[in-house]
């Protein structure tokens, strides 16, 4: 039962962050360089969970750890866009250090999954 509460808590918060993303992506400004970067980053976010809930019912180990690292590379993507966003000072962007925050969390995370998972 604890074990899967823990994979619960990682779908809800991983979804969450995709929430909280969607939400600042939205208030970027219109520009090219909002754009892109907002595409970008909306992208590696929403693919975190995305993946992660695919590993979740995945057929065999090996699946489970290829959509785990799947979900760890959008995450350590998803830094890459948020360090952007945050020092190129792309709008109001207020919140991207915590989301920046939790993504370094979730890729900490993900890592550990993935490495356990495949001793």
């Amino acid at each position: 039962m604890a074990k899967e509460k823990k994979r619960y808590d990682l779908k809800e918060r991983t979804k969450a962050f995709a929430l909280a993303v969607i939400d600042l992506v939205g208030a970027l400004p219109r520009s090219s360089k909002g754009r892109i970067m907002g595409d970008q980053l909306l992208r590696s976010a929403t693919s975190v969970g995305a993946n992660y809930r695919e590993a979740d019912v995945a057929r065999s180990k090996a699946e489970f750890i290829a959509k785990v690292g799947d979900s760890l590379r959008e995450s350590a993507e998803t830094e890459y866009w948020l360090e952007l966003l945050i020092e190129s000072k792309t709008g109001d962007i207020d919140g991207a250090s915590d989301l920046l925050d939790e993504s370094q969390q979730l890729t900490k995370i993900l890592y550990s999954i993935r490495e356990k998972a495949k001793r």
